[in-house]
């Protein structure tokens, strides 16, 4: 049976996202306004990355901020990129969901120019080609989180339970096995 996974598509990168999951014969669907989250049932939801202050007043003006983190709280595997990974770190402000216990610094690589990619391991998949753009990296991870990449000495990816967060963007490459992980999540 197919899998259905919600990509939020308010902003950011997640027409990546979706033809990632296409790739990989899962229903994709579009989470573009509240009843997309409320009148659809999904088995996961990605968090994709792009601006993250944007996202979350969108989130609000678009009224899918309480429902998108009731969904994730009570337990909904959700996946976050770059963006997507600031919006669910616990140490931001009001405007963002603030579901994972991680710490963060943003924009840690720079700026636009500052992008690079690396091929580096990440736990239980192995070595994959990682894009980064601007990203961010967790300084911190809470007791019930995994690392899951290191990438000169930065905390590049992680797990809590039922949250994946890449400072990296896996969907701006041909590489499917992160998008597999965080089906095989669910």
């Amino acid at each position: 049976m197919s899998k259905k996974i919600g990509v939020l598509a308010i902003q950011g990168a997640f027409a990546e996202h979706a033809s990632m999951l296409r790739a990989l014969n899962v229903e994709v669907i579009e989470i573009r306004q509240k009843a997309h989250l409320e009148n659809i049932e999904l088995d996961g939801i990605i968090l994709p990355g792009g601006e993250s202050t944007v996202m979350g007043k969108l989130l609000r003006e678009l009224d899918m901020f309480d429902s998108l983190k009731k969904l994730i709280n009570v337990g909904l595997p959700v996946f976050g990129t770059c963006a997507g990974l600031i919006l669910l770190a616990k140490d931001i402000n009001d405007s963002h969901l603030a579901t994972m216990d991680i710490s963060i610094k943003r924009n840690a690589y720079g700026r636009q120019l500052g992008s690079f990619q690396v091929i580096h391991d990440f736990k239980h998949i192995g070595e994959i080609p990682m894009v980064f753009i601007r990203a961010p990296y967790i300084i911190n991870i809470g007791n019930e989180g995994e690392i899951l990449a290191i990438v000169d000495d930065n905390i590049v990816a992680a797990r809590q339970n039922n949250m994946l967060v890449t400072s990296f963007h896996p969907e701006l490459t041909n590489d499917l096995s992160v998008h597999k992980y965080f089906l095989d999540m669910i």
